[in-house]
């Protein structure tokens, strides 16, 4: 499972760097993949409510180099978690730029406004090798 997981954020992190040309994050860069399992994931208001906090949250960091906000994507592969409800994916040119988002006023705002909506948080970090 754990292996599915790392293999869904390895390409999820590639994919949605990648346009004409591929762009490889430098050596150092850091890759934070953040999967939500929501409470009530059917429920329209609550989904409304969550893309609301998250997308305001994450279009006011300082630190954020790129950003990737989705939903589960349909998939047959026995390889593919996707029991996720949805997923953030954001790049930094460092760890130390990271660290910083951890702490920063509009990343604390949002998971105290917005905690209530989910049951389960799972986070990967990855710092580029290349």
């Amino acid at each position: 499972m754990k292996k599915s997981l790392l293999i869904l954020i390895s390409y999820l992190s590639i994919s949605f760097m990648a346009n004409a040309e591929q762009q490889t994050i430098e050596a150092g860069g850091f890759v934070h993949s953040v999967y939500f399992w929501l409470n009530n994931p059917t429920d329209a208001a609550d989904r409304d409510a969550f893309e609301q906090h998250l997308s305001k949250f994450i279009n006011a960091s300082e630190f954020v180099k790129s950003k990737h906000i989705g939903t589960r994507a349909t998939s047959d592969r026995d390889v593919v978690d996707s029991s996720y409800d949805y997923t953030l994916v954001v790049t930094f040119d460092s760890k130390a730029e990271q660290d910083k988002y951890q702490t920063e006023p509009v990343h604390l705002t949002f998971v105290k406004d917005a905690a209530h909506l989910w049951k389960k948080v799972v986070v990967y970090d990855s710092q580029s090798i290349l």
